[in-house]
């Protein structure tokens, strides 16, 4: 029985379970390319990708040049999706916007996905004190709803980009943190872990050996639609007037400057459209890599 243990306990503090995790990767992305609408969601994120990396060869002008006898043009040949009131090329400005508004959202669903797992690992495994305490502090910030929150967090620290991710931050980490804290739970009764418990593991090698891998499929299905979410999140306070500061070209700024002149309909439109492809490409990848992941709809691959 010891022998038996020992061995487990070796097993899962050796990467047998990642292995397996890593078979399961590869008969997901089969399944996930099979899948029309999975494709679709790939492919707009791929060409936003490719629109941030040549955004300087993409944009028909630079962002911030004002040409004023140019102002409130419509869509046309020379600018197709019009200019503002300072005459600025609303396609260049739509396309440099894409370099702040999808790393915006990236990075803080990153911070908050980094920190909510950390703390919700350390809950779960310490439990005692120390679970019901982060468990408390968590209570406190979803009884909130998150954007009057993150309003509030923004409000206070002040309008700056910097300020709004903290707030988004502050808001997202503890859904990861109940989410990591709850698998941990699961994960810390099976018995390879108590197997290499017994064997000598450590804390901090059994967290990144044996839970975290358990917990990266789940957290990374969450991730990737919580990405749109952010930067939802981020345009909305951007809109109004907590986030990135004018006149950095920005899709929720850009969407408030065409409220303010509701006769050129061009000013908000194309910022939203932009927003919405992102937003649902990346709700259509997040769909697909969680049927993905899921056995019972792979034939239990």
């Amino acid at each position: 029985m010891s022998a038996t243990l020992a061995g487990l306990g070796a097993q899962a503090a050796g990467g047998v379970f990642p292995r397996r995790a890593r078979r399961r990767w590869a008969g997901g992305i089969a399944f996930l390319l099979a899948r029309p609408l999975a494709i679709v969601g790939v492919t707009v994120l791929l060409a936003w990708l490719g629109v941030m990396i040549f955004a300087p060869v993409i944009a028909p002008a630079p962002p911030l040049k004002q040409d004023f006898s140019a102002r409130f043009a419509p869509p046309s040949r020379a600018h197709p999706f019009g200019t503002d009131k300072l005459g600025r090329d609303q396609l260049a400005r739509v396309v440099y916007g894409a370099r702040i508004s999808i790393p915006v959202g990236v990075m803080v669903i990153g911070l908050a996905g980094v920190a909510g797992v950390a703390i919700g690992a350390a809950a779960g495994f310490r439990g005692g004190l120390v679970d019901e305490s982060v468990m408390r502090v968590t209570d406190v910030f979803l009884a909130f709803p998150p954007i009057i929150l993150a309003l509030a967090i923004a409000a206070a620290l002040g309008p700056d980009l910097r300020n709004a991710m903290l707030a988004l931050v502050a808001v997202w980490w503890p859904t990861y943190a109940r989410m990591m804290r709850g698998v941990t739970l699961s994960v810390r009764q099976q018995e390879y872990v108590q197997a290499a418990v017994a064997a000598g593991a450590g804390t901090p090698r059994l967290l990144l050996r044996t839970i975290l891998p358990n917990a990266f499929m789940p957290l990374l299905v969450l991730a990737t639609v919580d990405i749109g979410s952010g930067i939802t999140a981020a345009a909305a306070l951007s809109y109004l007037g907590l986030g990135v500061r004018p006149p950095a070209p920005e899709w929720g700024a850009m969407v408030a400057d065409g409220a303010q002149a509701p006769n050129q309909w061009w000013l908000a439109a194309f910022p939203g459209l932009a927003i919405f492809s992102v937003v649902m490409a990346f709700n259509l990848a997040g769909d697909a890599v969680q049927d993905a992941l899921d056995p019972r709809l792979r034939g239990g691959r």
